[in-house]
């Protein structure tokens, strides 16, 4: 299974531009990068900038409308994220347990949409002509 962590920041919404951690910190959080790569779970990860130089793309009317951040109505924002491989939801909240967040960041743990969460009509139109898809697809209904 495949989860999507992703780090909150407390007040990272409204951070002004270049806002970047500081060496310690990212010191402390590249160890636990290194232990999730060395344990084998780790796909990807990443930073973010904060949303102060970010933008938006809404369809009001089904048409594509741009807004620049800051944007005024955010609550929180996202900092970061990780998407590992993992046997259960249990064991993504271990490692999410294990990472050196302040008590000013939250980690938020959402399982990934797999071909094999939607119903055997969808996936077979979705995959059909795509050999790469039917082989995962495949895959994930041994699994």
């Amino acid at each position: 299974m495949r989860f999507m962590i992703t780090m909150i920041p407390g007040g990272y919404e409204k951070a002004a531009r270049g806002k970047v951690p500081d060496l310690k910190s990212c010191e402390v959080m590249m160890k636990y990068n290194f232990a999730l790569q060395r344990a084998g779970v780790l796909l990807a990860l990443d930073g973010l900038h904060p949303p102060s130089i970010s933008a938006r793309v809404s369809f009001a009317g089904g048409k594509p409308v741009v807004t620049d951040g800051p944007f005024a109505e955010a609550k929180e924002a996202i900092g970061g994220y990780w998407i590992i491989e993992v046997k259960s939801k249990e064991e993504a909240i271990e490692w999410a347990k294990r990472c050196p967040g302040s008590e000013n960041e939250v980690l938020e743990i959402r399982p990934m949409l797999e071909i094999a969460d939607f119903p055997e009509d969808v996936q077979k139109a979705l995959v059909a002509g795509h050999t790469e898809l039917e082989e995962q697809a495949a895959q994930q209904a041994g699994a």
